[in-house]
């Protein structure tokens, strides 16, 4: 076996379960060495259940201040210059493995400037480095989905 080959083994390892049965190539990936993507099921398949709101762990890099973030499902929420909208978040029930996983899209501009997408996927919460942000200055990942505050 290559040593380029053993990376992707274990990468694939990492993802293997449940959510691997869909899967799709990140755009961006470097040659040779796609990024996998995992992709939870439908909301109600396999026992994901769908939420209102995602939590998010923030860290500001420049100061250290590191913030917990609750994002409802299309409501854009700030984070420093970026712009933050949850499309979906599912979560498995509590009688399976514990998995939180949700669909972010994260755009990066001033207010009354046009944003560039920073990120756009799933953000699984039990392995936040298979599918993370790249940012100089901002790290986003997912704590958990609940059900909207009332």
């Amino acid at each position: 076996m290559s040593s380029r080959a053993l990376p992707l083994l274990l990468a694939l390892a990492v993802v293997a379960g449940p959510a691997a049965a869909q899967t799709t190539l990140r755009p961006g990936a470097p040659p040779g060495l796609p990024q996998v993507q995992p992709s939870p099921p439908a909301a109600g398949a396999g026992g994901w259940r769908g939420f209102d709101t995602a939590v998010l762990q923030t860290l500001d890099k420049v100061t250290g201040r590191v913030r917990t973030l609750e994002a409802p499902i299309d409501r854009e929420v700030a984070f420093g210059v970026l712009r933050i909208v949850v499309r979906a978040c599912r979560k498995r029930p509590p009688e399976e493995p514990p998995e939180s996983a949700a669909y972010l899209e994260i755009a990066e501009g001033q207010a009354g400037e046009a944003a560039q997408s920073v990120f756009r996927g799933w953000m699984f919460a039990s392995a936040p480095s298979v599918s993370a942000m790249d940012h100089a200055v901002y790290d986003i990942w997912v704590l958990d989905c609940r059900p909207a505050a009332r």
